[in-house]
């Protein structure tokens, strides 16, 4: 028997005619001892898996079946598995697994594991039909979403989640955002629910994206590389360039924090850092913190957080046939929303 899926086979740029998964059969997948076999129903389609395709951060090893934001049910259990039964409807982020025994892992930090593993880049993830995954970092889902509504928060909402907690920002701070995509809307609309007397700041490029964060209760929105109207207690920045580093650090206040939640920064406008002028962008113990990976935590609070703040996306969906669709619109933003996978199975495996 076999399952359909989208498979890399190699690496290379996406352009508006290009098709860079191929449909193809692959054998069923058969639960280790501590792994479930997840029937997928949804996959979300991230930026993080352009940079996979062009080669930023490309798979260990190929073919791979990319998608990290997946929702679907149990269809079998592995030998050693208590904690789950067939049916339980289940998430799988971007954190497939760590050791669980070294100082990271012992100490809460298991996205700094050194054995850290990512779904669908270092094992096979959602652009499949069916997919296995290990049981102790599989998350339940809320009754309250749908699984085309949770399938993108398992990404954008869980690293938003992360970047505003590593901010130490306290209701009543003011907190910058450059960059205004699905991980900064979700941060939006955190704040707005959690923090009512913070008020956001958002830098973005394009006038469309401004206007939305606006709508979404931002109290003001510019230029990305604009001044800020006033000094920022800490500001989350995911663009892949290196001069917002700069204008944030210089917007921030004595004492400021900024965050930095991007999974690789592009070398075209590195040599904009020579601007770094220490008494104005450094001094007086202003701080800069990365963002690596998420961890099992991270994806359980923020889930759990989806049940008191009505965080659903907006999306825009596809059928798993048209991945390379996806990814192309995902490229040229050629329409907003965020993208989703919706897997129709033809239902071989666990059967």
């Amino acid at each position: 028997m076999a399952i359909k899926a989208q498979l890399l086979e190699q690496i290379g740029p996406i352009r508006a005619d290009s098709a860079p998964l191929r449909w193809a059969d692959l054998p069923d997948p058969v639960p280790q001892d501590d792994e479930v076999l997840i029937r997928v129903d949804a996959c979300g389609v991230c930026h993080t898996e352009l940079d996979e395709i062009e080669g930023r951060m490309p798979p260990p090893r190929l073919p791979m079946v990319l998608g990290h934001q997946v929702v679907g049910r149990i269809v079998g259990l592995g030998s050693r598995v208590t904690e789950w039964s067939e049916g339980d409807r289940v998430g799988v982020a971007w954190i497939y697994s760590a050791c669980g025994h070294c100082p990271y892992c012992r100490s809460g930090r298991e996205n700094l594991c050194p054995d850290f593993q990512a779904t669908g880049r270092d094992r096979g993830g959602g652009y499949a039909e069916f997919m296995t995954a290990r049981a102790s970092f599989a998350h339940r889902i809320p009754d309250s979403l749908s699984d085309t509504d949770a399938a993108p928060l398992l990404c954008a909402g869980a690293i938003g989640y992360r970047s505003l907690r590593l901010t130490n920002l306290v209701d009543g701070q003011s907190l910058g955002l450059t960059g205004f995509g699905a991980s900064g809307r979700l941060v939006l609309k955190m704040v707005r629910h959690r923090m009512p007397n913070t008020e956001v700041y958002v830098f973005a490029r394009s006038a469309r994206e401004r206007a939305f964060a606006l709508e979404l209760g931002a109290a003001w929105a510019g230029e990305t590389h604009g001044p800020a109207p006033t000094a920022l207690d800490a500001v989350i920045d995911t663009t892949p360039a290196w001069l917002p580093v700069v204008k944030a650090l210089e917007s921030l206040k004595p004492g400021g924090r900024l965050v930095i939640n991007a999974i690789r920064k592009e070398a075209i406008d590195q040599a904009q850092l020579v601007r770094l002028d220490y008494p104005r962008h450094l001094w007086l113990e202003k701080e800069i913190k990365s963002v690596a990976n998420v961890t099992r935590q991270d994806v359980r609070e923020f889930l759990a957080f989806t049940g008191e703040a009505s965080l659903a996306p907006q999306t825009r969906l596809f059928s798993l046939a048209e991945a390379n669709r996806a990814l192309v619109e995902l490229k040229t933003q050629a329409v907003t929303g965020a993208k989703v996978l919706v897997v129709e199975s033809g239902g071989s495996a666990g059967s």
